[in-house]
This record gives C-alpha cells, structure tokens and sequence, in this order.
C-alpha cells in the first residue's frame, strides 16, 4: 500500500470515528477532546524534549489532567481556562531558564484546543453543527491544499518553515473551505448570509497557520513527524495542526459574540 493510500484510510477510519463520537456529544464528545488534547501533549513533551526538564514534564501532565477532570466535571469555561492558564503562568518562572517557554507552550497549545473542542460541542442543539462546520473548514483546507498545491505547483508558501507548501494549495484550501462552509452552514441556517464566508475564510487562513506553525517546531527540534502514531499522518499533531488553531478561533468568536459556556450559540444568529 502507498503512503497515499495508507493516509486515506487512516483518514477515512479517524473521519468516521470523529462523526460518530461529534453525533454523541456530551461526555463522549469530550473525551475525544481529551484523549486528542493528551497525544498533542505527549508528542509535544517528546518532541521538545531538549527544551523540558523532570519538573516541567510532572507539573504538565499533572495540570493537563487536572484540566481535563474539569471538562468532565462540567465546570463552566471561566474556572476551566483560567485554571489552565494559572497552571501555565505558574510554570513559566520556574522553568524559563531552562525550557524557555516551550514546556508552558505546550500545555496551551494541548489544553485549550481540548477546552474550545468541548465546549464548542457541549449539549446544546447548535454544538453539533458548529463542529461540523469545524471539521469541514478545517478538512476542506487540508485535503484541498494537498491536492491543489501538488497539481499547480508554484511559488511557495513559506520555504523557511515548510518547504512543500505553495501559495496555490493555500489558495485552493482556502476556497474549498468557504464551499464547505457554506454547504454544512446552508443545512442548519438560512441561506445568503455574508457572515459564513467570512467565518469559514477565517478558519481556514489560521488553519494554515498553525499547520505552518507546527511545522516550524518539527524544524526547530529536527523532526520529520511529530510521532508515528497514525500510519501515513505521522503523529497526532501532524494531522490536527490546523484544527486546534481554528478551534480556538472558533470558540474566541462564540464567546465573544455569543456566550463563553455555549459559544456554539452563536450559530443562531448565522
């Protein structure tokens, strides 16, 4: 088998696992975000191993799974983020000299993609679609961008942090995510309405900007993947760069414009 191949079915098993847990909800919704939020984690500790000591790796896994017990326990958004970023903030002092930020990046960049994730899919009637119209923004822009960008070439993207991403993929991801976008918001919501471009457009431009992020860590560390833990991906972090980065916008705008404990609500104005 290919590694084309092998990265489609792996994409097609994770695809089909992802919906059925997003249709639940709930607690089994979340524990999805959890155990997604804990592989970032550990391919994040792993990979930046150079830059984490003995007391920054214990204090993160044990205030990432405090976190976590929080997000089940069903605290309200305030208490869960402001406990993850006292953690972080308490951490920096301690291990700067020694990590330079990387251990307290790390618990940010695992824990509050898993808090946005949870919260954005909650119970609420809107949650599912709002994942939905995630995972579509987001999955859009990485396959489009995929294909676009080996089909056209051209100039690239950006050389110094990935050398195979040009600037026809992003152009090309960019207007598949708006189409998707679109199509899941036109099931659930009144058609015509200016906001879901912009939104998907959004997504899509941060999407790429946390693949193009994550990939500068790999260079920074001299990795190829972050792990091997999905056949054909590479690790976790390589197939849900993007995602976290837009599920944080995502949920930023819902609480914004919404309510912080159900940003999905902002949907109902869409």
């Amino acid at each position: 088998m290919s590694n084309l191949q092998t990265r489609i079915v792996t994409a097609i098993v994770l695809g089909a696992v992802t919906l059925l847990l997003t249709w639940f909800g709930g607690t089994s919704f979340t524990l999805l975000a959890i155990v997604m939020g804990a592989a970032v984690f550990h391919e994040w500790v792993a990979l930046t191993a150079p830059r984490q000591t003995t007391f920054s790796r214990i204090f993160g896994w044990v205030w990432f799974a405090l976190t976590a017990a929080l997000l089940l326990w069903g605290a309200s958004a305030s208490v869960t983020i402001g406990v993850l970023v006292f953690g972080a903030a308490f951490l920096a002092p301690l291990t700067w000299s020694a990590c330079k930020g990387w251990s307290v990046a790390g618990l940010l960049y695992a824990g509050l993609p898993m808090i946005s994730l949870s919260l954005l899919r909650g119970d609420e009637p809107f949650g599912f679609t709002a994942i939905i119209f995630l995972f579509a923004v987001v999955w859009a822009t990485d396959i489009a961008a995929y294909f676009n960008g080996r089909a056209m070439g051209g100039p690239k993207l950006a050389p110094r942090f990935s050398p195979n991403k040009t600037w026809s993929g992003a152009i090309g991801g960019a207007a598949a995510a708006i189409a998707a976008g679109v199509l899941v918001a036109s099931l659930a919501t009144p058609p015509g309405n200016f906001i879901v471009p912009v939104l998907a457009l959004l997504l899509s431009v941060i999407a790429q900007v946390g693949d193009l992020a994550e990939s500068w860590v790999k260079r920074v560390f001299g990795a190829k993947d972050s792990g091997r833990l999905l056949p054909g991906h590479g690790g976790v972090m390589d197939r849900v760069d993007g995602l976290v980065a837009a599920a944080v916008l995502l949920y930023l705008i819902g609480a914004i414009f919404a309510e912080p404990d159900v940003p999905s609500a902002i949907f109902f104005g869409m």
